[in-house]
């Protein structure tokens, strides 16, 4: 016969039970000694994940378009950006959503979008994200 392991059964006391402990309230991510530019650069970066290209299903920073984010001493950013093409749809009115966006960041003072061209976007840009959010691998 096979002896199966024996496991202590808990102990049942008639004694109330202490309340339970409150849980607190869950902390936000530390950011303690972390300088306030890299944690708006980071705020900015979860900002432009949430702004897509209305024709590739996925958002403008894992697609490349983001070519760089300045903070200053201020807290005023500014973000270079391009689009896939000069002739894309959007020209006019995605540079203004980006802008919006980074304004509505509470550490952000002001938000400045510049649109460039040089050097022109292409597919290289894309993070591995992208890639595979669009079946490219």
């Amino acid at each position: 016969m096979e002896e199966r392991p024996t496991h202590p059964l808990p102990v049942i006391s008639n004694a109330a039970a202490p309340p339970p402990a409150e849980t607190p309230a869950a902390a936000p991510a530390p950011t303690e000694g972390i300088p306030i530019k890299k944690r708006i650069e980071g705020k900015v970066i979860a900002a432009l994940q949430t702004v897509y290209d209305p024709e590739i299903p996925v958002n403008i920073y894992e697609l490349g378009l983001i070519y760089g984010i300045d903070v200053d001493d201020n807290s005023h950013v500014k973000v270079r950006m391009t689009l896939t093409s000069p002739g894309c749809p959007v020209a006019g009115s995605l540079p203004g959503e980006v802008e919006r966006k980074i304004e509505a960041i509470d550490d952000v003072k002001s938000a400045e979008v510049e649109l460039v061209w040089d050097p022109p976007w292409s597919k290289d840009r894309m993070s591995e994200v992208a890639m595979l959010q669009l079946g490219m691998f």
